[in-house]
Formats: structure tokens, sequence, C-alpha cells
């Protein structure tokens, strides 16, 4: 197939690229600075709050609950502009690295995705951010948190069922709404790049290695589908904490210690959120695909050109 080389993704990737990294210092010198002054006093009325709930202190609790509240939307107001930044700057890099392979590679002229798959897109990216924001439980770890939630499932269902790219990205776009609109406003950065590289890998490994929305028998499709779900979570497991604790430490300003303590904590998490995402989105594969398949919805994601498919039993 012919390809035509193409520079203005390279172009716009570039400008947003220089844009977003002068808004990120902008925001990390200004609004981030403001917010951590403002966490070291909400650190203190948790203190108090504290002593008084044990009884080693006395003062008026509802007003310091009052004051927690209103130091808590201050200081997430403050993080939502460097939250921004990062966000763009991860985003224009992914761009920036797009457009330098259009530009020495070339791209060929492929049709625009269907009504189906960006649909199927948005569902999912929607059913990521309630997994996340409403199903999942909060565990405080020093002056951050970390979380048990079902966000993953639908991270990993839907490297399954649209492909990497496009599941990567309902993951990343669901996700980082619900970091963003919750108390993990500074992890929404981090959890944009984190969901895209889970489903990228969970999609290349269904799609491109097994080519899994083609016709196959039911074991096939079965140990296909826990494998790609295995290797984008087994990848989630070790370089979520990882990340996290360089993400902490170098963008954030975290202290070393606790940014650590973090880190530990969310191998657990993580660990446990793998099992379920693995186990949960398995099963709501193997149930959707035959019905989307009837219904006429099943995005192939890998179809075959010459129109021969492997039939070993369809599934």
């Amino acid at each position: 197939m012919e390809k035509k080389k193409s520079y203005g993704i390279l172009i716009i990737g570039a400008i947003l690229l220089i844009a977003s990294v002068l808004f990120a210092v902008y925001a990390y010198n200004n609004s981030y600075q403001e917010s951590m002054a403002v966490g070291s006093s909400l650190s203190e009325v948790k203190k108090q709050i504290s002593a008084i709930e044990d009884g080693s202190s006395s003062g008026d609790l509802d007003a310091l609950n009052a004051q927690k509240s209103a130091l808590t939307a201050e200081k997430l107001a403050l993080e939502r502009p460097y939250s921004y930044a990062l966000i763009l700057s991860f985003l224009s890099v992914l761009l920036t690295v797009k457009g330098i392979y259009n530009a020495v590679a070339g791209v060929s002229v492929e049709e625009k995705p269907g009504v189906k798959r960006l649909v199927q897109a948005g569902l999912l990216a929607a059913l990521c951010y309630i997994g996340f924001a409403v199903f999942k439980i909060d565990i405080p770890v020093g002056p951050g948190k970390t979380a048990f939630h079902f966000g993953n499932v639908f991270c990993v269902l839907a490297a399954l069922l649209l492909g990497g790219y496009w599941g990567g990205l309902a993951g990343a776009v669901g996700m980082t709404v619900g970091d963003l609109t919750t108390a993990y406003v500074t992890s929404a950065p981090k959890t944009f790049l984190m969901k895209l590289c889970i489903g990228l890998i969970t999609g290349m490994v269904a799609h491109k290695f097994f080519k899994l929305s083609r016709d196959h028998s039911a074991k096939y499709v079965t140990g296909v589908t826990v494998l790609a779900c295995a290797c984008g979570m087994g990848f989630n497991v070790v370089a979520d904490p990882l990340v996290g604790y360089f993400y902490k430490t170098y963008l954030l300003g975290v202290p070393q210690d606790i940014a650590s303590a973090l880190a530990k904590m969310a191998t657990v998490t993580t660990a446990v959120n793998a099992v379920i995402a693995v186990a949960a989105a398995s099963v709501f594969y193997l149930a959707l695909r035959p019905a989307l398949r009837k219904s006429g919805l099943f995005v192939e994601v890998s179809p075959v050109k010459d129109g021969k498919k492997k039939t070993q039993g369809k599934n």
C-alpha cells in the first residue's frame, strides 16, 4: 500500500509540547506551590481533629471539620492547573512521536473509524469512570492515598473489544476524568499514561499477536482473552508503583519516604486490582463477544483482508 509522508501531527504535537511545558512550569511555580502550603495547613488541621477524637486535646470539632473540607477543596482547585499541564504534556509527547513516525515512514490512507467504534469507545470510557469514581475503596497513606477500584476492569475490556489504540484511549480518558473529579487530581497525568499503556499492551497481545477478533474455537478465545488481560495488568503491577514513585518524587515534589510508602501500598492495591480486572474483564468479554456478533455490533479489530476467515469453531 502506497504511503505518503505527513507533517501535520508533528507540527501540532511540537507546538502543543512547547506550550504545555511552559504551562506546566508556570503552574508548578504558582498554583501548585500554593497547594503545597495549603496542604501543610490541612495536615495540621487533621492532626488537631485526630487529637480531639483521641481525647488527648479539646476543641471545636465541627469547626475543624468545616475548615478541613474548605482546605481540601482549595487544595484540589490549586492542584488542577498543574495536573492539566502535565496531561497536556504527555499527550503532546505522544502526538510528537506519532508525527515523527508519520514524517519518516509515511501514512497510508485508511478508512475513518466507524460510528460503532466511536460510540463503544465513549461508552467504555464512561464505564471506566464509573468503575473508578463510584466503585472504589480509598486507602489513606500519609498525605496521599491509593484505592481498590473496578476501573481497570473496563480499561482492559475496552482493549479486548476495540483494540489497543481505541481501548487504551477509552481507559485513559475515563480514568483520567475520574481522577480529575475526585481527590486524585495530582494522579491524573500518571493515570492517563498508565491506562493508555495497559490498553495498548492488552490490545497488542489480543489482536496483533493472536487475532482475537476473528473466528476461533471457544477454547482458543478463552485462553487468549485471559493471557491478554494478564499481560496488560501484569505490566501495570510492575510499572504503576515504579512510575508512581518517580512521578511523585520528581514531578510532584513529594518527599522520598512518603513516595516510597505510597509505592509499597500501591503494589498491594495494584496487584489486587489486577486479579479482579483479569477475572472480571475475561468473563465480561466472553459473555459479550457472541452477543455482539449476533447483534452486528462486534468490532473486527484485525479483519481478514482476503475475505477468508479461520473457522475452528466459531465463538
